[in-house]
């Protein structure tokens, strides 16, 4: 078997490759490794794919069958799963979602009791207990089920008390992805006094992310052009994404949103060594942007928790992907998009600027395609000589002008092929190429 835990959690198809029994393994493996002390209890949240109802049972399961009390969030985003487990102390929660994917599809994300996800190494380790029998609790020691019925409340009241600032009078429009923040997000807009319209916020199970949300900000853009409105903010299915739509239509990608965020901590003084953490697949327009603000960005890999990693050694306060993952460490463990879209308004009222107007990064043209390929396929096509040379070839091609970037999805069947240059014709017609070699070698 090769390694469960991709670059966000166990994903797959659920009840394919994701199954109950599956399920409960990583749950009594992950009691065995993260429930050390002497309490042991976790919290369990889902978004509102229809799979989530069995593998949150199936987990909760393989916790109590180890021993380990479980309590039921129910349906929350992923960051107040991460935001409950260290309000109440337990020693880790499980997330049941697969973020921006089709609903077909499912993922099991572990937080460790400080609310952060798992290092490589206790990934590992759960992966090593995984393929072991557990020892099973009997008796009175055999775990029990409650159900956190005041997370979602909780979760509110920490929102709240994160911002400073009244939305009375601001027409704004969330995108909820008919996912884990239907709720949340209306209820935390409205309650700082915002006259809030909806998109997607009527899950039925299989609707969630379907041509809507952050991944299909297309749809919140044209309602936001058709209207009158100050400000929109499309989610991802577990609300850990947020992508910003200006007053006019205009979209702004997490390159935009950190940029706007950063300047403005810069200019009150509250941006940590006046440095952003972003990723290789940032735009190169960012990095010209902070260079002109006399900012400072790093890169990472790929991965909002290697962003987090390099935030917590370097002391760093805010950093985050193009993606629309942004983590602002003074007040969250984790990407937080109803947190992300909160500060955005906070900073136009403070202002008084629209989001057009704070919005002056200059993106370079940037293409982005998709290689549909196995997993199998995507190890092999790192040592195909052909293919290898045709990749050096654009990485000579866009040397001094642009950039290309080729890398295995981390969460889907996918090799992404990222190219970056002054002609959008010619990276659109490279990167398809590319991908459609890659496509075309795996059959």
């Amino acid at each position: 078997m090769g390694r469960l835990f991709g670059t966000d959690g166990v994903r797959g198809k659920a009840g394919a490759f994701l199954t109950a029994q599956m399920a409960f393994d990583l749950g009594a493996a992950g009691a065995k490794v993260l429930a050390k002390a002497d309490k042991k209890s976790v919290i369990i949240g889902t978004d509102t794919r229809a799979s989530c109802d069995m593998l949150a049972a199936a987990l909760a399961a393989g916790f109590c069958s180890v021993g380990a009390d479980v309590h039921m969030a129910g349906i929350v985003p992923t960051p107040a799963l991460a935001y409950l487990v260290r309000k109440y102390g337990f020693s880790a929660g499980v997330m049941v979602s697969a973020s921006h994917n089709a609903f077909e599809d499912n993922g099991i994300k572990f937080y460790n009791g400080q609310g952060h996800k798992l290092s490589d190494e206790i990934e590992n380790e759960i992966e090593a207990a995984y393929g072991q029998k557990a020892a099973q609790a009997q008796g009175a020691e055999i775990g029990r089920i409650y159900q956190a019925s005041m997370a979602e409340a909780d979760y509110v009241g920490f929102l709240q008390s994160t911002v400073n600032t009244n939305l009375h009078g601001k027409k704004i429009a969330l995108d909820c992805a008919n996912g884990a923040t239907f709720t949340a997000a209306p209820a935390i807009f409205s309650l700082l006094g915002a006259k809030v319209s909806t998109l997607a916020c009527a899950p039925d199970g299989i609707n969630i992310n379907a041509g809507c949300g952050s991944t299909h900000v297309g749809l919140l853009a044209q309602y936001i052009s058709a209207g009158d409105f100050d400000m929109g903010f499309a989610f991802d299915g577990d609300g850990d994404r947020c992508f910003a739509v200006d007053e006019n239509g205009d979209v702004l990608d997490g390159d935009m949103i950190m940029a706007v965020i950063g300047k403005h901590w810069a200019s009150k003084g509250k941006l940590t060594k006046n440095t952003i953490i972003a990723t290789v697949m940032s735009n190169l327009g960012f990095f010209t942007d902070m260079e002109k603000a006399g900012l400072t960005a790093e890169q990472t890999q790929v991965g909002d928790r290697y962003v987090l990693e390099r935030m917590m050694a370097g002391g760093f306060c805010l950093g985050g992907e193009q993606s629309g993952h942004i983590i602002c460490l003074d007040h969250h463990t984790t990407g937080d998009g109803i947190l992300t879209a909160l500060l955005l308004a906070q900073i136009v009222q403070e202002t008084g600027k629209t989001l057009a107007q704070l919005n002056t990064m200059q993106k370079m043209p940037q293409v982005l395609k998709n290689a549909k390929l196995g997993n199998a396929d995507k190890e092999a096509i790192q040592a195909d000589a052909t293919i290898q040379a045709e990749i050096a070839a654009l990485h000579k091609k866009y040397e001094g002008r642009g950039r290309v970037l080729i890398r295995p999805s981390g969460t889907e069947p996918l090799i992404r092929v990222m190219i970056e240059g002054a002609d959008m014709a010619e990276i659109a017609a490279d990167a398809a190429r590319m991908a459609q070699m890659m496509e075309d070698y795996s059959g």
